[in-house]
């Protein structure tokens, strides 16, 4: 494959950490695409952001270029348990408490694990979308892991509640994460996961196969049923990442392509923006965030109700979907751990790729330096538990990246997405109104103060930040002293033929940008 500077495209990205953002270089420089260079970044911050993220986990990928339309590649966590008997499901967790969050209650242990697809969204990406090799997608998350790399704030924090009682559950995740006196490593402190490097190399020359059939596989069903987990042997052989039609909305001159059912957090993006985009407002007002705190009410308290127990997904979301445009969601009501990069390159095409372990299993199979999620005990999202429905079925998702083009064949394209939880979806709905519809700066409508409804406990919360006119609501607030990563953190490129490129990463929460042969950038 030729390197030269002639055949390379020019990239940004936006994500989670330099280290991420200079992966994606690297790549580049191999001459990688956008799709390449979201799936290089995302890679490294899969591996190295232990606690918030890990490759055993689910992603979703999101990739629109310009001469076809919008696809999703879904990789989430699937339900576990193929050939099972009823006798040995339902086993092999620990209910735990943490402080985490202001308090929450997770399943951990071998039982908690559902079958992971992150790996086989990034193949199935790369197959389809890539265009460097695809052991040069790993050379810098290789190199990481073996060299070691930097604890994040945002790991250290998490790892706080979380570093004993989930992390510290195997020898190898316990050795990376502690010092030699059994302290928590503090942020900044070098990390080596061991044998994680080696795992990865493996990936690298073998492909995913070695996770879903070969060594690694066994390895993995091997810990998991010595636990007395559900993942067996044909859950591994089985899974497929699933490419779907994005689901499309307008707002302002910009289509918005997102996370389709089976997942919801695109569908209740998709409500929250056509709801918002029938309104007349121009700017943030009172009466405009009066509407907003409706809309996200009503829009999060149909999910709680309707989309989360759903046996069928898809027709829940559309019922929700018809509402947001048809007008009567205004009206309904008078009412962790994720990572995120966005790239899009000078060809137009945009890749948006989010990625989640839960709150982590604290399960890592000896010698593969690799920790399993806990998706299936993560409560308040998959609030069936260990019934989570049928075998092979994705578990519900807030994840929901997002590539944008506007009409007509101009060549722009912006990738975008955030985690955060449920505050995904409202994070990215407050960032994409500032941008399409109030036609603000890109930094600036990622930046503005939000909001956020909370429906997660036993009282509906409306929870702001600093700086905002809020309106009179039967909803009792929390008034937040400063902006905080509870708040999301969107990061989004933007090309455009005649500007250039434009990044942004949320300044709530660590992250980088890069951008190679820059232009000056233009908001």
């Amino acid at each position: 494959m030729s390197t030269s500077t002639a055949g390379k495209r020019r990239v940004a990205v936006a994500t989670t950490s330099q280290l991420a953002a200079d992966a994606a270089m690297e790549v580049q420089d191999a001459g990688g695409n956008a799709v390449d260079c979201a799936l290089a970044a995302s890679l490294l911050t899969m591996n190295t952001e232990p606690g918030v993220c890990a490759l055993a986990g689910g992603a979703y990928v999101t990739v629109w270029g310009p001469s076809a339309g919008p696809v999703t590649i879904d990789g989430n966590v699937a339900v576990p348990g193929r050939g099972l008997g009823e006798e040995r499901r339902k086993l092999g967790t620990e209910s735990i408490r943490m402080d985490y969050g202001g308090g929450i209650e997770t399943l951990i242990g071998a039982g908690s694990v559902g079958v992971p697809g992150s790996l086989a969204a990034v193949e199935r990406a790369w197959q389809r979308f890539g265009s460097a090799e695809w052991p040069a997608l790993f050379a810098p998350v290789i190199r990481a892991a073996r060299d070691g790399f930097p604890l994040s704030s945002a790991c250290r924090y998490y790892l706080g509640y979380s570093g004993d009682v989930i992390f510290g559950r195997s020898r190898d995740g316990y050795e990376a994460l502690h010092r030699d006196n059994g302290e928590l490593c503090n942020a900044g402190e070098s990390i080596v996961v061991p044998h994680l490097a080696d795992s990865l190399d493996a990936i690298a020359h073998e492909g995913a196969r070695i996770f879903y059939r070969g060594e690694l596989a066994d390895r993995i069903v091997d810990h998991v049923q010595a636990g007395e987990g559900m993942v067996t042997k044909d859950d591994l052989a089985e899974y497929e990442a699933i490419e779907r039609a994005s689901l499309t909305s307008v707002l302002g001159d910009w289509q918005i392509a997102s996370n389709p059912a089976p997942a919801v957090g695109g569908s209740v993006l998709t409500a929250m923006l056509e709801a918002f985009a029938r309104t007349a407002h121009t700017r943030w007002t009172t009466p405009a965030l009066a509407d907003l705190v409706q809309i996200f009410h009503a829009s999060l308290d149909y999910r709680r109700a309707h989309l989360d127990l759903a046996n069928d997904v898809g027709s829940a979301a559309s019922n929700l979907l018809a509402d947001a445009r048809s007008g009567q969601l205004l009206g309904r009501y008078t009412s962790a751990s994720t990572v995120h990069t966005s790239a899009v390159d000078d060809s137009g095409l945009g890749c948006a790729v989010t990625a989640s372990s839960g709150y982590g299993s604290g399960e890592m199979p000896a010698g593969t330096g690799l920790w399993l999620n806990n998706c299936i005990g993560e409560l308040e999202l998959n609030r069936r538990g260990l019934d989570a429905g049928p075998i092979g079925a994705r578990l519900p998702s807030n994840m929901a990246p997002t590539v944008c083009r506007p009409g007509g064949d101009s060549g722009r394209v912006m990738a975008v997405g955030s985690p955060g939880a449920d505050r995904i979806t409202t994070a990215l709905a407050q960032a994409l109104i500032n941008r399409f519809k109030f036609h603000w700066p890109l930094v600036d409508a990622i930046a503005h103060p939000r909001i956020h409804v909370d429906t997660s406990g036993n009282t509906d919360r409306l929870m702001a930040e600093p700086g905002l006119d809020l309106p009179d609501t039967a909803l009792p607030l929390t008034q937040f002293e400063t902006k905080g990563m509870y708040f999301g953190g969107v990061a989004a490129a933007l090309f455009d033929p005649a500007d250039g490129f434009v990044v942004a990463a949320d300044p709530r929460r660590e992250g980088a940008t890069a951008v190679s042969d820059a232009m000056p950038p233009v908001c």
